[in-house]
Protein backbone atom coordinates (compact mmCIF):
# COMPACT_ATOMS: atom_id res chain seq x y z
CA UNK A 1 0.00 0.00 0.00
CA UNK A 2 1.27 3.48 -0.92
CA UNK A 3 1.94 5.88 1.47
CA UNK A 4 -0.39 9.20 1.29
CA UNK A 5 1.01 12.36 -0.27
CA UNK A 6 0.97 15.23 2.71
CA UNK A 7 2.60 18.27 2.72
CA UNK A 8 5.74 18.48 3.66
CA UNK A 9 5.68 20.61 6.86
CA UNK A 10 3.80 17.55 9.20
CA UNK A 11 5.70 14.37 7.94
CA UNK A 12 6.97 12.01 10.19
CA UNK A 13 4.88 13.37 13.23
CA UNK A 14 2.05 11.79 14.23
CA UNK A 15 0.40 14.44 15.98
CA UNK A 16 0.77 16.71 13.13
CA UNK A 17 0.32 14.53 10.40
CA UNK A 18 -3.20 13.72 12.06
CA UNK A 19 -3.36 17.27 12.94
CA UNK A 20 -2.96 18.01 8.77
CA UNK A 21 -5.54 14.68 7.82
CA UNK A 22 -8.15 15.82 9.78
CA UNK A 23 -8.45 19.56 10.67
CA UNK A 24 -6.00 21.76 8.87
CA UNK A 25 -8.01 24.11 6.04
CA UNK A 26 -11.43 22.94 6.80
CA UNK A 27 -13.27 25.74 6.52
CA UNK A 28 -14.51 26.42 9.92
CA UNK A 29 -17.99 28.50 10.37
CA UNK A 30 -18.46 27.83 14.04
CA UNK A 31 -17.30 30.20 16.91
CA UNK A 32 -16.34 28.31 19.42
CA UNK A 33 -14.18 26.36 16.89
CA UNK A 34 -12.84 30.11 15.31
CA UNK A 35 -12.13 31.38 18.83
CA UNK A 36 -10.13 28.36 19.89
CA UNK A 37 -7.80 28.45 16.90
CA UNK A 38 -7.67 32.48 17.27
CA UNK A 39 -6.47 31.72 21.19
CA UNK A 40 -4.17 28.85 19.95
CA UNK A 41 -2.66 30.72 17.33
CA UNK A 42 -1.74 33.44 19.47
CA UNK A 43 -0.03 31.48 22.14
CA UNK A 44 1.83 30.10 19.51
CA UNK A 45 2.96 33.42 18.80
CA UNK A 46 7.55 33.10 19.19
CA UNK A 47 6.95 29.10 19.07
CA UNK A 48 6.32 25.97 17.09
CA UNK A 49 2.95 25.13 16.05
CA UNK A 50 3.71 21.45 17.30
CA UNK A 51 4.52 22.82 20.47
CA UNK A 52 1.01 24.47 21.12
CA UNK A 53 -0.50 21.17 19.37
CA UNK A 54 1.23 19.17 21.78
CA UNK A 55 -0.48 21.36 24.94
CA UNK A 56 -4.03 21.62 23.08
CA UNK A 57 -5.74 19.23 25.72
CA UNK A 58 -4.03 21.10 28.31
CA UNK A 59 -5.40 24.34 27.54
CA UNK A 60 -8.83 23.38 26.11
CA UNK A 61 -9.00 22.13 30.27
CA UNK A 62 -7.41 25.50 31.61
CA UNK A 63 -9.34 27.58 29.36
CA UNK A 64 -12.90 25.93 29.68
CA UNK A 65 -13.39 24.53 26.63
CA UNK A 66 -12.31 27.96 24.81
CA UNK A 67 -15.77 29.11 25.90
CA UNK A 68 -14.91 32.36 25.25
CA UNK A 69 -18.02 33.67 27.61
CA UNK A 70 -16.29 32.29 30.81
CA UNK A 71 -12.98 33.52 29.31
CA UNK A 72 -14.31 36.89 28.69
CA UNK A 73 -14.74 37.13 32.96
CA UNK A 74 -11.05 35.12 34.02
CA UNK A 75 -10.51 37.16 37.27
CA UNK A 76 -7.22 38.07 38.70
CA UNK A 77 -6.80 34.64 40.62
CA UNK A 78 -7.78 32.40 37.52
CA UNK A 79 -4.83 34.40 35.77
CA UNK A 80 -2.50 33.23 38.68
CA UNK A 81 -3.71 30.20 38.20
CA UNK A 82 -3.08 29.67 34.40
CA UNK A 83 0.37 31.22 35.27
CA UNK A 84 1.04 28.20 37.27
CA UNK A 85 -0.52 25.34 34.98
CA UNK A 86 2.88 23.38 33.63
CA UNK A 87 0.19 22.09 30.70
CA UNK A 88 0.30 25.30 28.76
CA UNK A 89 2.34 28.42 27.93
CA UNK A 90 2.36 30.65 30.88
CA UNK A 91 3.10 33.97 29.39
CA UNK A 92 1.26 36.54 31.13
CA UNK A 93 1.12 38.80 28.14
CA UNK A 94 -0.54 35.98 25.96
CA UNK A 95 -3.45 34.57 28.97
CA UNK A 96 -4.16 38.40 29.55
CA UNK A 97 -4.44 38.31 25.43
CA UNK A 98 -6.49 35.94 25.58
CA UNK A 99 -9.09 37.16 28.22
CA UNK A 100 -8.79 40.33 26.44
CA UNK A 101 -9.94 38.63 23.08
CA UNK A 102 -12.32 36.97 24.31
CA UNK A 103 -14.13 40.53 25.69
CA UNK A 104 -13.60 41.88 21.87
CA UNK A 105 -14.65 38.59 20.21
CA UNK A 106 -18.08 39.25 21.46
CA UNK A 107 -18.09 42.96 20.84
CA UNK A 108 -17.83 41.86 17.37
CA UNK A 109 -20.39 38.86 17.26
CA UNK A 110 -22.89 41.85 18.42
CA UNK A 111 -22.13 44.00 15.56
CA UNK A 112 -22.18 41.34 12.61
CA UNK A 113 -23.87 38.47 14.22
CA UNK A 114 -21.27 36.28 14.96
CA UNK A 115 -17.64 36.38 14.73
CA UNK A 116 -17.51 33.45 11.40
CA UNK A 117 -19.82 35.99 9.51
CA UNK A 118 -17.02 39.07 10.37
CA UNK A 119 -14.33 36.83 9.57
CA UNK A 120 -15.11 35.08 6.33
CA UNK A 121 -16.28 38.32 5.09
CA UNK A 122 -12.42 39.40 4.01
CA UNK A 123 -12.80 36.23 1.75
CA UNK A 124 -16.40 36.88 0.18
CA UNK A 125 -17.02 33.63 2.15
CA UNK A 126 -15.52 31.55 -0.31
CA UNK A 127 -12.28 30.09 0.63
CA UNK A 128 -8.94 31.19 -1.26
CA UNK A 129 -7.77 28.23 -3.34
CA UNK A 130 -3.66 28.55 -3.62
CA UNK A 131 -2.25 26.37 -5.89
CA UNK A 132 1.61 25.75 -4.42
CA UNK A 133 3.61 22.89 -6.01
CA UNK A 134 6.33 23.13 -2.58
CA UNK A 135 5.69 23.94 1.55
CA UNK A 136 8.46 27.00 0.47
CA UNK A 137 6.24 28.78 -2.00
CA UNK A 138 3.57 29.20 0.64
CA UNK A 139 4.23 32.81 2.40
CA UNK A 140 4.16 33.47 5.87
CA UNK A 141 2.02 36.83 6.02
CA UNK A 142 -0.34 38.12 3.00
CA UNK A 143 -1.56 41.58 2.37
CA UNK A 144 -4.86 40.36 3.36
CA UNK A 145 -3.72 38.83 6.64
CA UNK A 146 -2.55 42.28 7.34
CA UNK A 147 -5.67 43.53 6.27
CA UNK A 148 -7.53 41.42 8.95
CA UNK A 149 -4.76 41.96 11.74
CA UNK A 150 -5.54 45.68 11.21
CA UNK A 151 -8.71 45.40 11.74
CA UNK A 152 -8.62 43.49 14.37
CA UNK A 153 -6.03 45.33 16.21
CA UNK A 154 -8.30 48.73 15.91
CA UNK A 155 -11.29 46.54 17.73
CA UNK A 156 -8.67 46.16 20.69
CA UNK A 157 -7.56 42.47 19.77
CA UNK A 158 -3.77 41.56 20.84
CA UNK A 159 -1.60 39.03 19.91
CA UNK A 160 -3.30 39.14 16.54
CA UNK A 161 0.00 40.09 14.01
CA UNK A 162 -0.09 39.06 10.01
CA UNK A 163 1.81 35.96 10.48
CA UNK A 164 -0.61 34.65 13.32
CA UNK A 165 -3.40 35.94 11.40
CA UNK A 166 -2.39 33.81 8.14
CA UNK A 167 -1.63 30.77 9.98
CA UNK A 168 -5.71 31.23 11.69
CA UNK A 169 -6.68 31.74 7.48
CA UNK A 170 -4.43 28.56 6.76
CA UNK A 171 -6.11 26.75 9.94
CA UNK A 172 -10.02 27.47 9.40
CA UNK A 173 -9.87 27.09 6.15
CA UNK A 174 -9.93 30.85 5.10
CA UNK A 175 -7.12 29.68 2.36
CA UNK A 176 -6.52 26.01 0.77
CA UNK A 177 -2.42 26.45 1.65
CA UNK A 178 -2.10 22.25 0.94
CA UNK A 179 0.27 21.91 -1.85
CA UNK A 180 -1.29 20.58 -5.14
CA UNK A 181 0.00 17.09 -5.18
CA UNK A 182 -1.20 16.51 -0.89
CA UNK A 183 -4.20 14.33 -0.87
CA UNK A 184 -6.08 16.55 0.95
CA UNK A 185 -5.64 19.58 -1.64
CA UNK A 186 -8.75 18.33 -3.47
CA UNK A 187 -10.71 16.74 -0.52
CA UNK A 188 -10.68 20.53 1.15
CA UNK A 189 -11.53 22.16 -2.15
CA UNK A 190 -14.40 19.90 -2.62
CA UNK A 191 -15.25 20.60 1.26
CA UNK A 192 -15.21 24.41 0.43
Amino acid sequence: MREKKRCQWCVGDPIYEAYHDMEWGVPLQEDQSLFEFLTLETFQAGLSWITILRKRENFRLAFDGFDYRQIAKYSETKIQTLLHNAGIVRNSLKIRAAINNAQHFQNIQEEFGSFSDYIWRFVAHQPIQNRYTHHSEIPSTTVLAKKISLDLKKRGFRFVGPTVMYAHMQATGMVNDHVVDCFRYKEIQKIA
